[in-house]
């Protein structure tokens, strides 16, 4: 398959931390797929958006290399990783064991504020529904998860695991434009909050095991719609 190019804006980016920008930006430009899978960095557009030179280019893109989203081949390209479905898995599989006890926790907490952090944060979900914009509802479905482990007191631990979680995480930005996806989101986003709300301990357990095993089953036919997008 040929190499896809980057599309880096000319701009540099108008921000303090330049080099938390370079990785945090770019991340979140692989993850929400603004960089194709399999497109070309080019490092020299890097330095110039961001304006760094080429050694915290080099620094971040190894980070995230680090992290699977980057593939860095010595003297030749560096690109987005195409999408690896055994790395998705395991991702999957790892969040949805520990998201199930941070459910259980969240029934079990005498404060309960959060669960109106979470209802507000679906009722934005709600208008970015009705506007397609998808980017922000994406934005939005992490915020509510990484307010269920904030209200665990395990917010470290939800950062940890998106560290593992750019295949998954890619995956699921695919699904989101598919007709009815977004509303499906915001009934298992309403049914999780229920069952906490209600103190019941293995429905929203249930409720998160479902959510989260969504993406990945729909996996074959995102596949047979971006075969350029994924890892043989």
């Amino acid at each position: 398959m040929q190499l896809k190019t980057s599309k880096l804006a000319r701009t540099r980016e108008p921000v303090p931390s330049r080099t938390g920008t370079v990785f945090d930006r770019l991340r979140e430009m692989i993850i929400t797929l603004e960089l194709e899978p399999g497109a070309i960095l080019n490092r020299q557009e890097l330095q110039e958006r961001f304006g760094v030179s080429s050694t915290p280019i080099r620094d971040q893109l190894l980070r995230l290399s680090e992290e699977g989203l980057v593939d860095i081949v010595p003297q030749s390209a560096t690109r987005v990783s195409l999408i690896d479905i055994g790395k998705a898995r395991e991702a999957q599989f790892l969040r949805r064991a520990v998201e199930i006890e941070v459910a259980r926790t969240a029934c079990d907490l005498p404060e309960r504020h959060f669960i109106h952090d979470l209802r507000e944060i679906v009722d934005r979900q709600r208008t970015c529904a009705r506007k397609s914009e998808f980017q922000t509802f994406d934005a939005l479905d992490r915020a509510f998860h990484a307010r269920l482990f904030e209200a665990a007191g395990v917010p470290d631990l939800y950062a940890l695991i998106r560290q593992r979680s750019g295949h998954i995480d890619r995956i699921r930005r695919l699904h989101l434009p598919m007709a009815g996806k977004m509303q499906e989101v915001i009934r298992d986003h309403d049914l999780i909050i229920k069952a906490i709300a209600k103190s019941k301990a293995e429905e929203a357990q249930f409720r998160i095991r479902d959510h989260l095993s969504r993406s990945l089953a729909y996996s074959p036919k995102l596949r047979e719609k971006y075969p350029g997008y994924f890892a043989d």
